[in-house]
């Protein structure tokens, strides 16, 4: 199994027998180097929103659309772009399991916002969400946009994720101090990988704070368009 982070809370996930590009914001993003948007897609399979903003759908349509492949999130937003952006998806909710690839995918809830821009503001674009992403040995909790919340505790407990992936930059989420709390007091991890984070000055620049919140935890700072093996 191999992630690689696109950058901000963009990674490509291989895992079974499915290529997963989660929240792909790669055309303005200020993390994902310049000419690498073909190593970063190639082969991908599905594509796996947490929610409607911008800085996560980036180029979800334009991808989809290149290698017709179907994106995967909340039935609100996918059922939209189903009906008037002409792209193959996968709608569910919180609860539902889909398959991928041989990878099951489970939303879980989030507490964050979710839209997109329109003509006159800021269009809903179904609710928040997270993912436990269970495949060769592995799951995986992807925490999408969130702070903490008491649901933690069931999921940790339910779906025992041994690799988190969770956003820890501050500002709109969670910081690296609230993330190392939530991951001691909610989870067993034995790998923590940080995301939205160093994208813009307002963010985390590093991972100290969390490094030193998890000891005996293997927190792996990741490097754009760098492969890691778990």
């Amino acid at each position: 199994m191999k992630l690689t982070w696109l950058g901000h809370s963009g990674f490509r996930l291989e895992i079974e027998q499915a290529v997963i590009l989660i929240d792909p914001w790669l055309s303005g993003n200020p993390m994902f180097p310049e000419g690498s948007r073909d190593q970063a897609i190639r082969g991908a399979t599905h594509i796996l929103l947490t929610h409607g903003h911008g800085d996560h759908t980036g180029d979800t349509l334009s991808i989809a659309r290149e290698l017709k492949i179907p994106v995967v999130g909340i039935y609100d937003l996918i059922n939209t772009w189903q009906t008037h952006q002409d792209i193959e998806g996968i709608g569910f909710n919180k609860g539902g399991t889909v398959d991928l690839g041989g990878a099951k995918v489970t939303m879980v809830n989030a507490s964050h916002s979710s839209s997109f821009d329109g003509n006159e503001g800021p269009v809903y674009a179904g609710h928040e969400s997270g993912y436990m992403i269970a495949g060769e040995g592995h799951v995986i909790y992807v925490s999408g946009d969130t702070d903490i919340m008491a649901d933690m505790a069931w999921m940790g407990e339910y779906h025992r994720p041994d690799i988190g992936i969770l956003c820890a930059g501050g500002h709109f989420t969670m910081d690296m101090d609230r993330a190392a709390w939530a991951a001691r007091k909610y989870f067993d991890f034995k790998t923590v990988i940080p995301c939205h984070y160093k994208t813009f000055p307002l963010l985390a620049q590093d991972a100290e704070a969390l490094k030193a919140g998890l000891p005996g935890v293997q927190v792996i700072e990741p490097e754009v368009m760098r492969p890691i093996s778990l």
